[in-house]
């Protein structure tokens, strides 16, 4: 059910990120590792990255993150995998998607999703959507402002929960907190949520999907399973909170995991 990839470090190359690896997330999409609901990835991807950095023409002068998205495999498109050889980020967010049974395959509902400076990805369903769809979309509210929420899929609207959170001051941590504990009051589900804010800070839950990070070389990923064989990878508990932060612009990123039920409202 879709995995996704998150990365905050040193200037590389999206293909470096997404196509290079042995177990790439290209090759997550046709032949996962560690995936107990699918056997493909092959309705859609996106990838959302920050151009630029701080001093740079870029994020830092304002612009926000740019996108592509696609309904077609990864796999399929050589045009974006001979563009991302020349494409250098400090920050990335990718997923794969498998459709779930009753929504679109459609570009919209290929994530991440983008409001302001933050990107934002769901791998996982909610269970019984028909059931909750009205009570979300009344803790939505209006998502005039942001226009992914209104995607076809159950994903956009916990993303329309998660920017509300962060537009009442939460941060990025405890906004994607304050989305898995609602939804597991509501219906039960896998509601494993990554999301960006920049070149400062990534955030990701686990809640009933593999997850795993690593840090090395003042680079950190976090990653539904791993790309590679390599030491180092750490598998995430389940029900817990990863926030990777950076202390200015050369700083290397720290990792932190803490269980969900132990979080405070004030994490990063």
């Amino acid at each position: 059910m879709c995995r996704h990839l998150g990365y905050l470090g040193r200037p590389r190359t999206l293909h470096e990120l997404i196509y290079a690896p042995p177990y790439s997330l290209e090759h997550q999409s046709y032949a996962p590792r560690m995936s107990a609901t699918c056997l493909v990835n092959a309705d859609g991807y996106g990838a959302g990255w920050y151009p630029g950095s701080a001093g740079e023409q870029g994020h830092a002068n304002g612009a926000g993150p740019v996108r592509f998205r696609r309904a077609q495999p990864i796999w399929t498109d050589v045009s974006f995998a001979e563009v991302a050889r020349v494409i250098t980020t400090r920050c990335l967010v990718a997923a794969v998607r498998s459709a779930t049974t009753g929504f679109p395959v459609d570009e919209s509902c290929a994530q991440p999703f983008r409001a302001g400076s933050m990107l934002f990805s769901h791998n996982g369903r909610v269970e019984d959507f028909a059931g909750v769809e009205g009570k979300l979309r009344e803790l939505a509210g209006d998502v005039a402002t942001m226009p992914d929420a209104r995607a076809a899929v159950d994903s956009a609207l916990l993303f329309a929960l998660a920017v509300r959170a962060r537009r009442a001051g939460a941060g990025l941590g405890a906004a994607l907190v304050e989305v898995v504990t609602t939804m597991a009051d509501l219906s039960p589900g896998r509601y494993n949520l990554l999301a960006a804010d920049g070149e400062s800070a990534l955030a990701a839950t686990r809640w009933g999907e593999t997850l795993y990070v690593r840090e090395s070389g003042g680079t950190a990923v976090i990653a539904s399973e791993p790309d590679d064989d390599e030491p180092g990878w750490r598998e995430v508990p389940d029900r817990s909170l990863v926030t990777v932060a950076r202390a200015g612009p050369a700083g290397a990123p720290a990792i932190t995991i803490t269980p969900i039920e132990e979080t405070q409202w004030s994490a990063t």
